[in-house]
Parts: C-alpha cells; structure tokens; sequence
C-alpha cells in the first residue's frame, strides 16, 4: 500500500505538466474520498469557518515565503500605551504582594479600585466608548508583566479583556446594547465574567446542558417575548464578584414562535446578576490564588429578547461567536501568562545561581546548573518570540485558531519547564512560602494556565493539527466542499480540478523533501546569511517532510485520522515546532540580529528542531508497516536527524553569555520588574554587587582556606578586618566584601513561622 502510494504520487509528478489538467479522478475515486475525507460535525464545521489561517498555512504548505514572513511587520508599541506601562502599570505593580493577597483570599480594595479607574478592565473597549482601545501587543505585555509579581492580579485583569462581555458585544452586539454596556464595562461600574463551562460540558460545548425555552411573559409591566434559561456554570473567573453575567446555553422553541425549527442552537446572553433568579455559588479555591472564581446557577430565569446578545438574530450563533473570539484570547491571555512566569524564573535564577554558592565557587559554575538554567534561558527567550508574534497577528486583525492554539499549549508547557527548573535550582528556598519566596505561588499557579481555555491534552490532541489538517492544507477543504457538493456532475468537474493540483502539489513537495534529505537542505534559499541561515534553511525542508506525511496520513487513515489522536498529534507537534522556530528566528530579526541574542537563538532553535525530530521519528514507528518504518525515515533524513538538542558547549557558551553579557539577561527578562518586592530587591541588590567585589572574594577565601584554625572564632567582620591589617585585602574591597555578604544574607534568607 505504502509503496504503491509513494509510486503514484511519483507518476503524477511525471504527467503533470503545468497548464494541462490531467482528468485523473472517475467518479469511484470520488466515492473512495467522499468515505475517506474527514467528517466534519456543524460545531467543527462553524469552527473552521469562523477561524482564519495566517503563517501556519504557509509552513503547512511545505512551501514557506520567509522573505513575507520577515516583512509581516514588527511587534511594537505606542506612545500611549508606553506611557501607561510606565506609569499606571508601574504604580499598580508596586502595590502587588502575591504573598498578602493569596493569604488574604482577594486582592485589596485600593487594588479593585485602582484597576477600575485606571481602565485595567478595558484595554480592548474603543475609546469612543471610553475604553483604552490598546493593540493585542500592548494587553500582552502589560498582563505578561502583572505575571511577574502577582499571577491573582493577572488573571483578574486578563479575564475582562479576554473573550468575555466586551468581546462579544464590540463584534455582534448591536448599537444599543453596545451603547448600554461598554461605557459602563470601560469605567468598572460594570464588572463582567462570562459562563461557558458546566458540570456535563467542558471541552465539548457543543455538549451543553444549560437551556433556555423562548417563551412570553410580562416583564417591566409588558407582554414580552424572551426565554426562559436554566443553567450550571462552574469555574467561571470573576462570577463571585461580577456584575454583568456573560453565559451561553442551548435555545429551544417548542411552540415555534421564533421558527419553523425547534432547536435553535447555543446563543449567548448578558444578564444583570442581580437580576431575579440569578444566583452565583460558592468561590472555587484555585491552587490557593486569590482570583475570583466560582459558580453561578439559575433556573428558569426569565430574560427579554434583547439581553441576547445579537437581540433575536443572535439566536442559535452564540457557538459561532464564541470561536472567532476565543482565539484572540487565547492569543493573548495565556501566552502572557506564560511569558510573565518564564521570565520570572530565567531573572530570579540567573541572580540566584550568581549568589549562592557552593564549594566556594556560584551556582552556575557547575554544568548541572547549567543546564538547568541554559534551558530556562532559552526557553524564555522562544515564549517570548511566540508571545510577541501571535500577538502581532491578532493586531493584523488575524483570528488564526491553530496559531493560538500552539501558543496556548506549547507556551504554558515551556513555562511549566522552566518554573520546574528554577524551583530545582533554587532549592530549599523556593518551597519556603511568604513574603521573601517569589517562586512557590507561580508554582502552585502553573497548572491553571495548562487548563483553562481548553484542557492542554485536548489543545495539543484534538485541536492543532486537527484544525489544521484541513484549514491550512492549500487543497483539502476544497476537496471537501467539492466532495460534499450534491449535484455529482459538478462535484465531479470540480474535485477532478483541485485533486490534480493536489497531486502535482504534492508530488512536488515529495520530490523537494527527498532531495533536501539527500543534501541536508543546503540549496533551499534563506532570506538571510550567515551562520542564521541554516535554520531557515532547515524549517523549509522540514516543512516539506510534514506535507508529505500530512498528506499520507489523511490518504490513508482518512476520517479516522482525527479519532487517532496519538499519531495526529504528532503531526501536529511538527507544525508546532515549525511555527515556534519561525517565531524564534523573527524575533532575532526584528530585535536588530544583535550577537548576544546568538546563543538564546541557538538554543532554541535546537530545542525546536530536535522536537520535530522526536515528533516525526515517534509519528513513523506508530504510522508506517514495520517493514517500512527504516525506509521512511531514512527516505526523508538519509543521515539521520539533522539537529540534535543542545549541546553541552552551547549550554555552556549560553550561561556564560548570561553573566557576562547584560544585553543577554535583558532580552529573556525585560518583563520582570524586580523594584517594590522584598525577595526579588535584595536577591538583584546582591546579583549586582556581586561582580565588583568577586575578586576580593577570591582572594579572601583563599586566605581564609590557609588559616582556617586561627579564624574559627571570628565573626566575618572581624576576618576582614584582620584581611586588611595583613594586607590581603585593600580597605574598598573590605567594604565592598562587608556589603556584599550583608546583601547576600538577605538575598539568601527565607520566611520563618512565629
């Protein structure tokens, strides 16, 4: 079958010829693909047509425009924006204790205010409406920076400005409902949380259980027409405190009074919840963070027509609406997270692993460390470049589903390794919780970014490549739509047409892939030179090995092809892998290709290529026969793969540039503002003097290692002193020494209980 599969897409290669369309495809082959194409269901289906496609398509189609994906433009701020970020947000920062807030359960009331009077809550409302109306850029950076310090302040501020109220209303709201909510959402008197989640659903909305029955009843003193809702929400963010209720449920119409049909569909509302009926439950406890989350019920609860949000021709399209905003939240919101709680960890390690010392020599000396902090480094570095991108393409008014959904899953995973890591390297005082520990909470906190907004397993099993199969495949949904047209002369005509170019397609891209695996990619164009080139190089032969395999799967499996989820997710952690390495390379660009960013460059283009490797040699020995699984893999890599992970050198090389090149540390840590937390201020006082006085430190314990006995009963200040009078040390570096074990202490101390 499989060589019998290979041989066909050879031959078509051979008889295409490029301005004839061979008539290749008979009316049972078009059976065959109407049984073989994947079956979409009427949520999957308003899913694919709500989203969009953007660089994903591109890397999809085996045939990547690098030159366009570098002009796509810069991620960047405004004047206006900068300027809040260097005030208000910095005011609001310093008014952060994570440690207070978690203890308290809530964060405190001069915090509520200040965020609702400083427009925290309407980054996403126009300005016409009296919102801050800033770029998807800017709401990721200033949520991505509240992650440093406080992750309870960061999802609070991040919910409303995520797919929620605002959202909905600015894109299907009409004219009055946007008037009488948005200027109320953009000064806080409005507190909005939004319900999609129950007890029997998750993941699957389309599972809903919540209803609603239209119906007429008097209301305000009138005969109106509306619904009756009855619903169960649980882990709705904000829902203890909210005073505007986003919820969607599933509208049906027994006595037809809207339509001929009786079930109409998920539609979305806004609701008052102190309106009769509406009852919000008990607060969750989310990992012992302080954000509000918890429940909100109702049954048969009476709304008029025009709390819908669309008023009656929004009935039945609320699933729609939900998908063509959902990406531009998880977009936003979970990869700022990601990038706040990696960047945290690469700035607090980085000190720490400088501070601490062992064996008379820091942290970071020891190649154990090193590797454990190369891969925080690097790793913050690729969220980074991911985070900025995916927002860029929101700003370019992109609803790219499968983009955000790598961000989602991918980033939140990295950041998981990375807090790991840095719990590892700071030891007994990264569990120690209170005032002094920045770490622990990001630590408990870390598993809600991996769940909320879709179940990571779902994301990486169900949602990347299998959205992406079809929606940025150049040729598969119209196969489909030619597939499923019912007149069969015209599906005929039309599905001949787009399969030859399907097969000439990919034929071509099997060709280019077997001749890059033989040349190691080497003659595939770069829009850059130097030693940068190669990757880009790399990313394009390694897209053309995806097409074929995407290409055979769905050939051979079909519709089954999404139910098997172990092997679509392979494929899609190719495509992953393909877009975080572009993302890496952009950014190196767009930052001015300045030489220390080369070993956070390096190492994260490694760590992505790498994973591609394990991802398509994990998808050949679970796809192709076992007698075929060495040939397939030889086919495509001849030499094996092409890029390990990293190596020890560059491990090494990556650290060393971390100490010694400030420009290095800054690029992985811009975001974490260490200023106004007791822990982060002294472990950064001490990371900075420490360099001035190393080499009297040197000097110090080399004199203290010769006369060990005579100094036993010495304090540290007296052993200087006495350094001084034996002139092993100057009266500066003695200063400088006093001051640096006094900082170092306190860099060093954790919280003690009583």
């Amino acid at each position: 079958m499989w060589l019998l599969i290979l041989l066909i897409i050879a031959v078509c290669f051979i008889f295409y010829v490029k301005e004839v369309r061979l008539k290749l495809v008979s009316s049972p082959a078009l059976a065959y693909f109407k049984r073989a194409l994947p079956q979409l269901s009427q949520t999957e289906r308003e899913a694919m047509e709500a989203g969009d496609t953007w660089w994903d398509a591109s890397l999809f189609s085996g045939k990547p425009d690098w030159s366009q994906w570098l002009q796509t433009g810069k991620p960047a701020l405004s004047e206006r924006e900068l300027d809040f970020i260097e005030h208000e947000l910095a005011e609001l920062m310093a008014m952060l204790d994570e440690s207070q807030i978690c203890t308290n359960g809530d964060l405190p009331p001069e915090v509520w205010q200040y965020l609702k009077e400083k427009g925290f809550f309407a980054f996403i409302i126009p300005e016409k409406f009296g919102g801050r109306a800033f770029s998807a850029q800017a709401n990721s950076a200033i949520v991505a920076q509240i992650a440093t310090r406080s992750l309870s302040t960061a999802v609070t501020v991040m919910v409303p400005n995520s797919l929620g109220p605002a959202e909905l209303l600015l894109h299907f709201g009409t004219p009055q409902q946007q008037q009488a909510w948005l200027p109320k959402l953009a000064d806080g008197s409005a507190l909005p949380c939004f319900a999609l989640t129950s007890l029997d659903a998750g993941s699957d909305a389309g599972g809903i259980t919540d209803f609603a029955v239209v119906c007429k009843q008097e209301f305000e003193g009138e005969m109106t027409l509306g619904l009756k809702v009855t619903w169960q929400k649980r882990y709705i963010t904000l829902a203890p405190v909210a005073s505007v209720l986003g919820l969607a449920f599933k509208v049906y119409d027994p006595d037809q009074l809207l339509s001929e049909t009786t079930e109409l569909g998920i539609t979305c509302a806004l609701i008052p919840t102190d309106h009769n009926g509406v009852e919000v439950g008990p607060r969750h406890d989310p990992m012992g963070l302080a954000f509000m989350n918890g429940t909100t019920r109702g049954e048969g609860v009476f709304i008029p027509m025009h709390w819908v949000i669309g008023d009656v021709d929004g009935i039945g399209k609320g699933w729609r609406m939900l998908v063509s905003c959902l990406s531009a939240g998880r977009g936003i919101s979970l990869p700022a997270l990601s990038a706040g709680t990696a960047q945290l960890s690469a700035r607090s390690s980085t000190a720490y692993c400088s501070v601490r010392r062992q064996f008379k020599q820091p942290l970071w000396r020891f190649e154990g460390v090193q590797a454990a902090l190369g891969r925080v480094a690097g790793l913050s570095y690729s969220i980074e470049a991911t985070r900025q991108n995916t927002a860029m393409a929101i700003d370019l008014n992109k609803s790219p589903a499968v983009i955000t959904a790598i961000a989602k899953y991918h980033l939140t995973e990295m950041a998981r390794i990375a807090i790991n890591d840095a719990m590892d390297l700071h030891g007994g005082k990264a569990i120690q919780r209170g005032p002094l520990n920045y770490l622990a909470l990001h630590y408990q906190g870390m598993p809600i970014s991996i769940t909320v907004e879709g179940a990571n397993i779902l994301t990486r099993n169900l949602m990347i490549f299998g959205q992406g199969a079809t929606r940025c495949h150049p040729y598969v949904l119209k196969e489909m739509a030619a597939a499923q047209e019912q007149d069969a002369d015209i599906a005929l005509q039309q599905f001949d047409k787009v399969f030859v170019q399907h097969l000439a397609h990919s034929s071509k891209t099997f060709l280019k892939a077997t001749f890059n695996g033989l040349t190691c990619g080497v003659f595939s164009s770069a829009p850059v030179a130097g030693e940068v080139a190669y990757y880009y190089k790399t990313l394009t032969w390694y897209s053309q090995i995806l097409a074929v395999l995407s290409d055979l799967a769905m050939l051979v499996l079909g519709g089954k092809l999404k139910l098997q989820e172990m092997r679509s997710a392979r494929l899609g952690d190719m495509l992953s892998q393909l877009y975080l390495g572009s993302c890496v390379l952009k950014k190196f660009e767009d930052d001015g290709r300045q030489r220390s960013d080369l070993p956070l460059l390096h190492y994260a283009m490694h760590f992505h290529l790498n994973a591609f490797e394990q991802a398509y040699s994990g998808f050949i020995d679970n796809f192709a026969p076992n007698g075929l699984k060495t040939l397939v893999k030889r086919w495509f890599m001849p030499f094996g793969p092409g890029i390990g992970g990293p190596s020890d050198q560059l491990i090494t090389e990556l650290c060393h540039s971390l100490y010694h090149n400030k420009l290095t540390l800054a690029r992985v840590s811009n975001l974490c503002d260490t200023s106004g937390h007791t822990g982060l201020e002294a472990l950064e006082q001490a990371f900075k003097l420490f360099p001035k006085c190393e080499q009297g430190l040197q000097k110090f314990e080399r004199w203290q290692k010769a006369y060990q006995a005579k100094l036993l009963a010495l304090s540290t200040e007296e052993q200087l002193a006495l350094a001084v009078e034996e002139c092993i040390l100057d009266e500066e570096e003695r200063e400088l020494l006093v001051s640096w074990f006094e900082s170092s202490r306190q860099a060093l101390s954790v919280d003690e209980q009583g």
